[in-house]
């Protein structure tokens, strides 16, 4: 694959925490502890100890997740005090979901790589998140392939990872073409979770990537303590909204607000927020909102230490519960993870874990030999792609016109001409200078018009150009789009097997520009 690289300032597709965070301004950096660079990892590892009995539970689950998968990898590594992981997670969007799903792991595997590589005295282990708790169906149960969408629709309700993904049986039957993979990995499996372990391990396995689903008892018991934090003191909702509002200050938006109580009741069928109710005489009750759950105090501390499982933390928690039972070192987030991670400060520093180097993803434009031979024949650039449509056809006419379209020059001896004519009238008489100048803006409003006549008249020009501008423009961003976050890779992979593995090789994982890769 051919590279381009642009920075992530000229797709204007980035929040400015965001891009503040990758230019390591100096006002963000209390909010995290080191800037991912491949040095940063040397000191990380040096400052991140693990519990023997933490890596035991965490191997035994591994262990057991994947039981039923015959070429899987080996956990032991994960029992050495010489081993780290590097994480990323994603919801469990059906058939991958967006294209930078894929990114996201790709990045993660190269990392390990890279670390393994570069610290031959430690091991890196890349490890994908599986969301399997969450419960926003809607924002997994769709997917679009050669521009037809297709969604799961069903009566399951509660954590998706639980759900039974044989239903999809549908979806395969309304399908141009068979895709082996998916059908062995939803039609064989009874769980949405063990399902995308499956084929994430068919299309990555070999290269090291590791799924958890962190839904899991034992690993729940690892985070009991925090969880009965919570319950009792909810510490974490005051940290999240004081760092909130010092971003906020600082001329930022912010992604996450906390609720007070951090945690959702999670069982079959059924994931709701839990609320501390007080009573008059002070009496302390928690209620699952929706449902007829009520548990006083010491009720459902017992709940915690015979079922933590039933315990699932939110967008504030979840980071947290990451860190207390993986080894880890980094966690790969994409543009709207990276800034919600940096409101998390407070809480890691209060319960003493520490914070993971925060890294971007790879964000990449992947142009297809087609599309590359028109971008050649157009001379369009590939920044320019990203604008908007007008200033793409704009800029672009104004650059292969053979006409001069740009009318500074005579609005600059307008305003020249005008300058003498206030001079000489205000010697005459002052209160001329009123009509002087309010006939040198109508002259200069006309001007302005006649310019975009000009440009518009000179587009009509080049209509047949142009519109193979915007065709080829609507094919890489469809439906006005970024292509990563609209597309499959479902829409590459079928027309070249070798897809994946092409990106593998061309992704740095420490490189923090926008990639248009072409074949």
């Amino acid at each position: 694959m051919d590279c381009q690289y642009l920075p992530l300032t000229a797709t204007g597709q980035f929040s400015t925490l965001f891009l503040d965070y990758i230019s390591q301004k100096e006002a963000l950096q209390p909010y995290y502890d080191r800037f991912p660079t491949l040095e940063a990892f040397a000191e990380q590892a040096k400052n991140r100890s693990f519990d023997e009995a933490k890596r035991r539970t965490l191997v035994e689950v591994l262990e057991r997740q994947y039981q039923n998968i015959s070429d899987k990898p080996d956990f032991s590594v994960l029992a050495q005090p010489n081993t780290f992981t590097v994480t990323t997670g994603h919801q469990l969007n059906i058939f991958t979901g967006p294209l930078y799903v894929i990114y996201k792991w790709i990045t993660t595997v190269n990392l390990a790589k890279k670390l393994n590589e570069t610290y031959p005295e430690y091991r890196f282990v890349p490890i994908y998140w599986l969301a399997s708790e969450d419960h926003d169906f809607a924002e997994i149960n769709h997917f679009t392939l050669f521009g037809k969408s297709y969604t799961w629709e069903t009566e399951q309700r509660g954590a998706v990872g639980r759900m039974n993904p044989k239903e999809l049986k549908e979806i395969f039957e309304q399908m141009p073409e068979k895709l082996f993979l998916f059908e062995e990995a939803y039609l064989k499996h009874d769980t949405l979770s063990d399902a995308v372990r499956w084929y994430v391990n068919e299309l990555l396995g070999k290269e090291g990537l590791i799924c958890l689903d962190a839904d899991d008892a034992d690993l729940k018991r690892l985070f009991a303590p925090i969880i009965k934090d919570e319950l009792l003191h909810q510490p974490t909702s005051g940290m999240v909204t004081e760092t909130s509002g010092q971003l906020e200050a600082l001329g930022y938006k912010t992604q996450i607000t906390p609720r007070e109580i951090n945690l959702f009741y999670l069982n079959d069928q059924l994931r709701e927020r839990i609320v501390r109710e007080t009573a008059d005489d002070e009496t302390v009750s928690y209620q699952v909102l929706n449902t007829d759950l009520r548990f006083s105090q010491e009720e459902i501390l017992t709940l915690v230490d015979e079922h933590p499982e039933r315990f699932s933390p939110n967008v504030v928690l979840r980071p947290v519960y990451q860190e207390v039972i993986l080894p880890n070192l980094a966690y790969i987030g994409g543009p709207s993870e990276v800034p919600y991670w940096l409101q998390l400060k407070g809480i890691f520093d209060h319960f003493q874990i520490p914070f993971p180097l925060l890294m971007p993803r790879n964000f990449a434009l992947y142009v297809n030999p087609a599309s590359a031979k028109k971008m050649e024949k157009l001379g369009v650039l590939p920044e320019e792609l990203f604008w908007d449509d007008v200033k793409l056809r704009r800029s672009y006419i104004e650059r292969i016109s053979e006409n001069s379209l740009d009318l500074s020059e005579q609005k600059a001896c307008l305003q020249q001409c005008f300058a003498e004519i206030l001079n000489k009238s205000v010697k005459v008489d002052k209160s001329l200078e009123g009509a002087v100048l309010a006939e040198q803006a109508r002259l200069m409003h006309t001007i302005d018009h006649l310019e975009k006549r000009l440009k518009r008249t000179e587009e009509r020009n080049y209509e047949t150009t142009l519109n193979q501008l915007m065709t080829l423009k609507n094919k890489l961003f469809p439906n006005g789009g970024v292509q990563e976050r609209t597309e499959n890779y479902l829409n590459f992979q079928l027309n070249d097997p070798q897809f994946v593995q092409k990106v593998l090789t061309v992704f740095d994982p420490l490189d923090y520009q926008m990639l248009v890769l072409k074949d």
